[in-house]
């Protein structure tokens, strides 16, 4: 640890040598319960079985075939299999390494292809580090401080958080569009605008999920004014939210996709998907890279995707979701401190407050130490750290789930 940057700021004392299924190990036996999944990373657990041979047969053929190059065959069956879980009309993938990348890939393509300079991103969003991302984030302003200026063009609009703002979500939503309207009116002419960008369930700012009646309004507005739609599924995409993909809760259709994390079960992947038609308007060469569609980690996607769809991991991510948000909520009834359970499937955050709406992070911070201390590791997020969030692997069992809660159960009574 001598020689790495101090900057980064870890959240555990946890060294990691080894990972099975749903836990880690350190290099003397002891094990935590991953609750984590890598931020979300590792949806088929740690080293599940056919992704581990997936990866090893290929690293013995073929490592790197760089794709502005070469093709070859992992990354073509890729885009096919990809495409039977797009929405229909979806039927183009570009690949790249991660999820920040494969956020600037859209916003250039959105760019390109419209014409148009202005983007419009959602209060609470993450989009990622990198400086076109970190110019549409607003989660935390670490990602933002020392950073500017920043890129220019980028509007922010309000996302639907109904329990910030203490509103009815219907009373939110219609004063989120109003005021969304008013930004068109005022500082980002419809005209000038190439895209909106969302994540359709907020994940650092504290799983916040948009509604039905939201999406539809950004859908009509993007629909009146040419205006590209595009859902940042890196977090909650892949099945985490009971959905292959979390904005098809909301019955509304991207142009663009935007997908990593569970994407190849911890091998550096991610990828954009839109029409080809949308795609033909983006300029020759505008797209590509070293590493993307790495040959090993688009072979550990392909099994990913045999895992997800033959051990049906997003029906048991709306099942088990549902069984881990009735425990949570059992908890908030015994403990105050639990003002709020959002979110959906196996990506639920619990809001800690020392009284109703004032964010308690240091109470999470301890929580999240004392289950540490006691063989389960887990995150919080929020803009105050004060929201733990439940982001375990699909492939969890009930027994875990279970088990998870229990020793949330005791880190809630040890810090009350």
């Amino acid at each position: 640890m001598s020689h790495l940057s101090p900057l980064l700021v870890q959240s555990s004392g946890i060294c990691a040598e080894r990972g099975e299924g749903s836990w880690l190990y350190d290099k003397d036996g002891n094990r935590w319960l991953d609750f984590t999944s890598g931020i979300g990373v590792t949806a088929t657990g740690h080293c599940h079985p056919r992704v581990v041979a997936a990866a090893q047969e290929q690293v013995a053929k073929l490592v790197h075939a760089q794709y502005a190059t070469v093709t070859h065959p992992n990354m073509l069956a890729l885009t096919d299999r990809l495409y039977e879980h797009l929405p229909k009309g979806l039927d183009a993938v570009a690949f790249s390494n991660s999820g920040s990348e494969s956020v600037e890939a859209a916003v250039r393509l959105a760019r390109q292809a419209t014409g148009r300079t202005n983007l419009i991103a959602f209060r609470g969003g993450f989009h990622g580090r990198t400086l076109a991302a970190a110019s549409l984030t607003t989660s935390t302003s670490k990602v933002r401080t020392g950073w500017q200026p920043l890129m220019a063009g980028v509007s922010i609009a309000p996302f639907p958080h109904a329990y910030r703002y203490q509103q009815n979500m219907d009373e939110c939503v219609a004063a989120c569009l109003h005021e969304l309207d008013h930004i068109f009116a005022t500082e980002c002419n419809p005209a000038d605008t190439a895209a909106m960008i969302i994540e359709p369930v907020q994940g650092e700012y504290g799983y916040y999920p948009a509604t039905t009646g939201f999406m539809e309004g950004l859908r009509e507005r993007c629909d009146k004014h040419g205006i590209l739609l595009i859902a940042d599924e890196i977090q909650a995409g892949y099945g985490r939210t009971g959905r292959f993909w979390s904005h098809q809760h909301f019955n509304v259709k991207p142009d663009l996709i935007i997908t990593a994390k569970g994407l190849a079960s911890g091998y550096p992947l991610s990828a954009i998907a839109a029409s080809k038609d949308l795609m033909s308007h983006g300029y020759p060469g505008s797209q590509g890279g070293t590493y993307g569609a790495n040959a090993v980690a688009c072979a550990a996607a392909l099994a990913t995707l045999d895992v997800i769809e033959d051990e049906q991991l997003v029906a048991r991510a709306d099942s088990l979701g549902a069984r881990l948000r009735k425990h949570l909520e059992g908890l908030q009834k015994e403990d105050g401190g639990i003002d709020e359970i959002r979110g959906a499937g196996l990506m639920l955050g619990v809001e800690m407050v020392s009284a109703p709406h004032v964010p308690d992070g240091d109470r999470a911070g301890r929580i999240l130490k004392h289950c540490e201390q006691n063989g389960m590791l887990m995150l919080r997020c929020g803009s105050q750290g004060q929201v733990v969030r439940w982001l375990p692997p699909l492939t969890v069992s009930e027994t875990e789930i279970d088990q998870a809660v229990d020793l949330f159960a005791k880190a809630l009574k040890a810090t009350a």
